[in-house]
């Protein structure tokens, strides 16, 4: 599998926001991402092995954009929020949206859709539409889904047993990622959240347990229906 690079996008502090693409073009677009939160550490390592495999196989041909880690001001600094202080899956401009915070790490922004990694975001999804969003972060096993893509979620439970769930209990996300894909874009967001190394798994480990699920993912016809 090949990649085209896509123009980088600038975050707060003017460095670069990576992004590429499969040479396979389409009316809609499959979307990898991580780093939405820069100390979460796990689900970008993750990613980064699902690229690795992706590059070594030829099995894998859906139009396809890829975004490293799109919170790098926070991923270099080891923060949650961006460099100004903003949580970037608080600040997209779903109906949800709210600039009350319920705890400072939650902070919205003064605006949707204020920062610039999140303006880069949704420059892609305008110019490539996506017709699924897989976003990689980490708090405790849980695969979150939002839109029509439980039959998804169920192919990665399968291998590693974690949660499913289309609703979070008493951790609302205004302004995420989750609300604005199916809102704006008529598409399903699949949250994985991988478990934390701070409570003893190894990176490697937390990949290993979720690897063939994500291959068989990727992999699957019921992939291509979203398109």
């Amino acid at each position: 599998m090949n990649f085209v690079d896509l123009k980088p996008g600038s975050s707060a502090m003017g460095d670069d926001i990576t992004s590429f693409r499969t040479e396979n073009k389409g009316s809609k677009y499959i979307y990898l991402m991580a780093g939405v939160h820069g100390d979460e550490v796990e689900g970008v390592y993750v990613l980064a092995e699902i690229i690795k495999w992706l590059k070594e196989t030829d099995d894998y041909q859906l139009p396809t954009i890829i975004i490293p880690i799109l919170n790098v001001d926070g991923y270099r600094a080891g923060t949650r929020v961006n460099a100004h202080g903003v949580d970037l899956n608080r600040n997209l401009p779903s109906n949800s949206w709210t600039n009350e915070a319920r705890e400072p790490k939650y902070n919205p922004g003064e605006k949707a859709l204020s920062e610039p990694e999140n303006q880069y975001l949704d420059k892609l999804f305008n110019k490539f539409k996506p017709g699924f969003i897989l976003t990689m972060h980490s708090w405790k096993p849980m695969i979150n889904y939002n839109g029509n893509c439980k039959d998804l979620a169920d192919i990665l439970h399968k291998h590693n047993n974690y949660e499913v769930c289309n609703d979070i209990q008493g951790h609302p996300t205004p302004g995420s990622l989750g609300d604005y894909g199916p809102e704006k874009y008529g598409s399903p967001v699949l949250t994985f959240e991988c478990p934390l190394i701070s409570e003893g798994k190894t990176l490697k480990e937390v990949w290993d347990e979720s690897a063939e699920g994500f291959k068989e993912l990727l992999l699957s016809e019921n992939l291509k229906n979203y398109l």
